[in-house]
């Protein structure tokens, strides 16, 4: 499939779901809260790439394969975007593969 990491368009940027991939092909993280940690780490390096910061960033999605990953996914969400406070939907759904707890979705405006 062809897809963007991130796409600027009309002075917004817009970061396609994020799963926590690795380097190499390496196997991801068990525990949802590096997972997470690794997802932010591609969209914020994505977002680098556009002239965007995470202090841009004015929503997050976040995808969940269980309810109960939920405070994991929130404790490493909340590191970056605490102060920030970004508009967020988070869901429960199944993703693609059965080893990602979390996917994640990022949208900012540009300086």
């Amino acid at each position: 499939m062809g897809f963007s990491r991130a796409v600027v368009s009309g002075g917004h940027v817009y970061v396609s779901g994020t799963a926590p991939v690795m380097p190499d092909g390496a196997d991801p993280p068990e525990d949802t809260y590096s997972q997470t940690r690794r997802c932010l780490e591609i969209i914020l390096d994505a977002l680098e790439q556009t002239g965007a910061r995470a202090e841009d960033v004015v929503r997050t999605r976040v995808y969940l394969t269980s309810a109960d990953a939920f405070e994991e996914a929130a404790r490493a969400h909340s590191e970056i975007f605490r102060e920030i406070r970004p508009a967020n939907t988070t869901v429960v759904a199944q993703l693609l593969d059965p080893r990602w707890h979390v996917e994640i979705e990022a949208e900012a405006v540009l300086p």
